[in-house]
């Protein structure tokens, strides 16, 4: 995927720690650790959305909507 320049402001003291990370070698710069922080907030994000949605169901709810589209095969549903 083709990369895109973008300018970014930072704090002082965010700034100091990512260039920290930088000189430790933990990233060869500040640019490919702001993509691996961004990257990795946002699948951090994704999955807590997943989690949050999943919390909505109904347990049984879903079950009857499960049983109501086996029809003929509702004998073959597993008990919980």
């Amino acid at each position: 995927m083709p990369k895109m320049k973008v300018a970014v402001t930072l704090d002082q003291r965010v700034l100091a720690e990512l260039d920290e990370l930088v000189a430790r070698g933990h990233f060869p710069n500040r640019s490919q650790a702001i993509e691996a922080a961004l990257a990795e907030k946002l699948e951090r994000l994704s999955r807590t959305r997943l989690a949050r949605e999943s919390a909505k169901l109904d347990p049984a709810e879903e079950k009857a909507l499960a049983e109501e589209g086996l029809g003929a095969e509702l004998d073959a549903w597993p008990e919980y």
